[in-house]
């Protein structure tokens, strides 16, 4: 009989304990943490010593200097407290490069209203990418002015800027579109100038998972 009633005795412990117990796991593990990496934390690899870099500790985007389809100067300085989204692109691109504008314009909307949120198009063919051509061009992708903007200037600047700023590879094709090697990849940089993701520009999946990174960063959640 005792034993009987130290068994009931357990058994009406455990049913008081469960909700304890799932309270407790709601409080551990109900919330979800979202991490973003700092990328090159411990340098870039420069086998080739072709990039002014440094080898060890956090790499930065370096200070670059070029100019909208408004025909205004905008570079490093302008990224300093805002979150960038970088890609690099040429009008004339016959392959990846509308695919790519077309995707960023969701990117454009989703931030149209956030001032601290930013995007820069970087021409790899400025001899061709006046200011002109690339304000017909933004105007074609609904580009909002204030937030998305078209970068053209000079071209080896570019190249190293792409190469060993951004850390993307990048072949000048001469004047030919079919000959241009560059990246699909949007570069999500973070208020210090620090690169915190790659994600394919030709990709829908790969764009929303952008969005919802800026936003995080947007709201401090690092």
């Amino acid at each position: 009989m005792r034993g009987v009633r130290i068994l009931q005795g357990l058994v009406l412990v455990c049913v008081l304990m469960v909700p304890v117990l799932i309270i407790v796991f709601l409080k551990s593990f109900g919330t979800n943490h979202y991490d973003i990496p700092i990328l090159y934390e411990d340098g870039v690899e420069n086998p080739f010593q072709e990039c002014d870099v440094v080898e060890s500790g956090q790499h930065y985007i370096p200070d670059f200097n070029l100019t909208t389809q408004l025909e205004e100067a905008r570079g490093r300085e302008e990224m300093t407290g805002k979150i960038t989204i970088v890609d690099f692109f040429f009008t004339s691109c016959p392959s990846i490069c509308p695919v790519m504008s077309t995707e960023m314009e969701r990117v454009d909307d989703a931030f149209r209203n956030e001032e601290n949120v930013q995007i820069y198009s970087i021409s790899i063919d400025p001899e061709y990418d006046t200011p002109e051509v690339l304000a017909e061009y933004a105007e074609r992708h609904n580009a909002n002015p204030e937030k998305w903007h078209f970068l053209t200037g000079d071209k080896s600047s570019i190249y190293d800027l792409a190469r060993c700023g951004f850390i993307l590879p990048t072949l000048d094709g001469m004047g030919d579109p079919e000959e241009f090697i560059h990246s699909d990849k949007f570069v999500l940089v973070d208020d210090e100038g620090r690169i915190r993701g790659y994600y394919s520009g030709t990709n829908r999946d790969e764009v929303d998972r952008l969005i919802l990174e800026t936003k995080i960063l947007l709201h401090g959640k690092k």
